[in-house]
């Protein structure tokens, strides 16, 4: 029996160690033969490519260098969980996106708070994101749509990404900024928000803020005239004493868990944070959705035959419970997030050992989980490559998997404008579909341009022609 105990107790010891060693085991690492760059020219060439080779290669997590930063990636819904159920504490938002959204946003608010301050103002945001609100936006946003779009003409050819991007600003602006905001939305502004936009790059994101970098000078310019612009709104709504119902009142009259209000600017760096965080990445799906749409006709006649069957054969003016059952849409925009997520990395700092997939993931390493990827898993996703939208009739896209589509985040990371997002493309294309009908330009179906942050359509011409009534 002794002897029984003493085998029992050196099997758990063996146990308990190896399994010790293995928790520490760091994850697998891509060498390189470049010191400091390491593979940040392969990555930018292509980085969907370099990943998908190293998951195959090295498996579900990985580390690599670039530009003297060491990062690990986590594919696969099983190793992104790592992400989506920790702690700021542990791996951390601050560390990696405030040089970003700081000059841009500004002091005080998103990532240069701490995190339980941040998430207050995102209460504060999810307040005005409403369905009361959504129901409003679906006129503001129609009506937007159709007065942008006159200029277009009966037919001809455009670059579709373009207006779709001054459009998202357009419509952003009526409905989260208020009108006395969107009616100071001329061309200087415009060209304002489009050097202020210019803060989110890949030069902001890998060089100190100081550098006198002509679109550095640009954005911090910019951010000063804009928050005088909001400074001058905030300031006559709030001695005015009138209540209009819109976030920017939301944001007056919100306060603190102490009972403290928010200041003017904070206030100020909210509104940019609001038109600005979800700009690229309405306008870049929209594009991508019309291209998809135009690539496949028939696709594109089912989806205006659904806009009369849901609204009715004359079609009227649109309205939010009409827009909610336009499935076909619904589905045709959830693979376009799929297959052209606009966010290819989320990333965090990792703050305390990370423990994945049997791996130990150091303090310092920049933490990645890749929703381009995920999304395209050869092992979860059927007919990865191909556009097709009746896969989400089931609503189990990915077979349960619980991170295998998060083009929006997941769990506590989890993007509080999606709604919003949804009701703001759907009434886009719903409008659009009703006015015109589009085609490739001699089949060309746009490349991805990976010099940008969020990946747009290289070259994003399209053909239009008016339907006839």
């Amino acid at each position: 029996q002794v002897e029984g105990q003493n085998f029992l107790d050196s099997t758990l010891l063996a146990a308990v160690v190896e399994l010790l060693l293995f928790a520490k085991k760091h994850p697998p690492y891509i060498p390189s033969s470049i010191p400091f760059l390491g593979h940040a020219i392969a990555f930018g060439k292509s980085p969907i490519e370099f990943l998908e080779n190293a998951y195959e290669k090295y498996g579900p997590v990985f580390s690599f260098t670039m530009v003297g930063k060491t990062f690990t990636f986590l594919l696969g819904s099983e190793a992104a969980a790592l992400m989506f159920s920790s702690k700021n504490d542990e791996l951390n938002a601050e560390d990696v996106y405030s040089k970003l959204t700081t000059p841009v946003f500004g002091k005080g608010v998103a990532y240069d708070v701490p995190n339980h301050v941040f998430l207050e103002q995102k209460k504060m945001f999810k307040t005005g994101l409403n369905s009361v609100r959504f129901k409003q936006h679906v006129k503001l946003v129609e009506a937007e749509t159709i007065e942008y779009f006159q200029r277009w003409g009966d037919s001809g050819e455009r670059n579709l990404f373009e207006a779709l991007s001054e459009l998202i600003i357009l419509t952003a602006s009526s409905c989260l900024h208020g009108q006395e905001i969107r009616s100071m939305l001329n061309e200087r502004v415009a060209q304002l928000y489009a050097d202020l936009d210019g803060g989110f790059s890949h030069a902001a994101w890998l060089l100190p803020s100081w550098l006198p970098l002509p679109s550095f000078r640009k954005r911090d310019k910019a951010h000063v005239e804009i928050k005088k612009m909001f400074f001058k709104v905030i300031e006559k709504r709030r001695s005015s004493g009138e209540k209009v119902d819109d976030i920017l009142q939301t944001l007056i009259d919100a306060t603190y868990k102490d009972g403290q209000p928010m200041n003017d600017n904070e206030v100020a760096g909210m509104l940019i944070g609001l038109l600005l965080a979800g700009q690229h990445t309405s306008s870049t799906t929209s594009a991508w959705l019309g291209f998809f749409l135009a690539r496949d006709k028939a696709l594109q006649e089912h989806c205006y035959a659904e806009q009369k069957a849901v609204c009715g054969e004359h079609l009227p003016p649109l309205d939010y419970d009409q827009l909610k059952d336009l499935s076909l849409l619904e589905r045709c925009l959830k693979e376009t997030l799929r297959l052209r997520p606009p966010i290819m990395t989320m990333m965090r700092m990792a703050r305390t050992p990370q423990a994945a997939v049997g791996y130990t993931i150091p303090v310092g390493h920049q933490v990645c989980v890749s929703p381009t990827v995920n999304h395209r898993l050869r092992d979860t996703w059927v007919e990865r490559m191909d556009f097709q939208p009746d896969r989400y009739l089931n609503n189990n896209p990915a077979a349960g998997e619980k991170f295998a589509y998060i083009p929006f985040g997941a769990g506590r990371h989890r993007c509080i404008g999606e709604n919003f997002a949804y009701v703001q493309i759907k009434t886009i294309w719903s409008t659009l579909l009703r006015m015109y009908e589009f085609d490739l330009v001699d089949g060309y179906f746009p490349t991805i341009n990976y010099t940008t942050m969020i990946h747009t359509p290289h070259n994003p011409i399209i053909r239009y022609k008016r339907r006839k009534q």
